[in-house]
């Protein structure tokens, strides 16, 4: 029987494991550990890389998506009460993002066949209070469509991307998902495909004002020392971070492609009545973060592939109208949500994972009852 985690995060550190060591120590000994080289020379590369005209690093993914909508807030483009429409199925974080600043989610289902946000069902939801379209390029997916961008416009929309989940994604006119909205929150939690040390995150957009703010906010409110414009926090990147998520970013491209190997290995191999895959999307649209399936028997087939020595995750077991911190939605219907809530499992896929692995893994799916 083989082992198989779900994601080794020692094997993928590894990887580039020389390089690492050797950017930590330079960081060490230069006694220098906030707001230096190291974060200017990420920020640029990253923003080169996105296609953006600024990257602003902070602690974390969440905050990246608070402070856009934060500061959206203080440049007057939005007030408390106002609406933005996001997917139902997402991760919890971009939901608070939006109810952290006194805005008021507006849920829209995805399609069962991409998991993304439905786009024929988003203008209905549009109302006088509408702000923004927040899309979530969910699993490593492209949820970009040229209608959501019409109606942004139609509409005068802010268009914001919540990107943790998507580095390196190009939607099929080669922008990289960050750049394709008015601004773009990233994570770079250990797990992603662009992954630090410990948590981190990055704002990206090309708007002159809004990266000034953001980066003001992230710094207690201050963009002068001892001079606070803001009632701000500390959300800052440091240079350790920094400094290993460039020696990353040079391979990002390399082990995306190693991902889509994979995935185009379990879209050719996998055969089982009870599982269903998420359409296949040209390479160009999905860097495959995430390998989700739907399954009938989705907690027994969890249970049997753990048992076999393959690690899988749910991605999500609750889904957010459902949890607890909104106790006012969970009367709410979402069916299609509730379906992937329950049906959903993510397979093992990562830089380090063999295809010899991955055969195995198909192998027991296939032979699954």
């Amino acid at each position: 029987m083989m082992n198989i985690p779900f994601l080794s995060l020692k094997d993928v550190t590894a990887l580039h494991g020389d390089e690492i060591n050797a950017a930590v120590k330079r960081v060490v000994n230069s006694g220098w550990y906030l707001q230096g080289k190291e974060n200017e020379r990420f920020e640029a590369d990253y923003a080169k890389f996105i296609g953006s005209k600024y990257a602003i690093g902070c602690a974390n993914g969440l905050d990246a998506l608070i402070w856009i909508f934060r500061a959206y807030k203080e440049l007057g483009v939005m007030q408390d009460g106002d609406e933005v429409i996001v997917p139902a199925n997402t991760y919890i974080a971009t939901i608070l993002a939006i109810t952290e600043n006194n805005l008021k989610p507006i849920l829209v289902e995805p399609k069962l066949n991409t998991l993304e946000i439905d786009d024929d069902k988003i203008e209905e939801r549009i109302t006088s209070r509408t702000k923004a379209i927040c899309i979530v390029h969910l699993y490593g997916r492209n949820a970009y469509t040229d209608r959501i961008g019409a109606l942004c416009k139609k509409y005068n929309l802010k268009l914001v991307e919540d990107n943790a989940q998507a580095h390196g994604c190009k939607h099929t006119d080669g922008r990289i998902t960050g750049s394709i909205g008015d601004a773009a929150g990233h994570s770079f939690y250990p797990g992603k495909n662009l992954g630090a040390l410990g948590d981190g995150g990055a704002v990206t957009t090309n708007d002159d004002e809004l990266a000034i703010t953001v980066r003001t906010l992230a710094n207690y409110g201050s963009s002068k020392k001892y001079v606070f414009k803001y009632t701000g926090r500390n959300s800052r990147l440091d240079e350790i971070q920094a400094a290993v998520l460039d020696v990353k970013l040079k391979y990002l491209v390399e082990d995306n492609a190693h991902r889509k190997a994979v995935a185009n290995y379990y879209y050719d191999h996998i055969k089982h009545p009870l599982i269903s895959l998420p359409d296949r999307l040209l390479d160009s649209q999905n860097v495959y973060h995430l390998f989700p399936i739907l399954c009938e028997k989705r907690d027994t087939l969890h249970y049997y592939l753990e048992k076999n020595g393959v690690g899988t995750i749910i991605h999500y077991p609750i889904a957010p109208h459902k949890q607890e911190c909104y106790k006012e939605w969970n009367g709410m219907t979402l069916p299609i949500t509730e379906y992937i809530a329950d049906h959903e499992l993510s397979l093992p896929i990562g830089p380090t994972i063999t295809l010899d692995e991955v055969d195995y893994v198909v192998d027991l799916i296939n032979r699954f009852e």
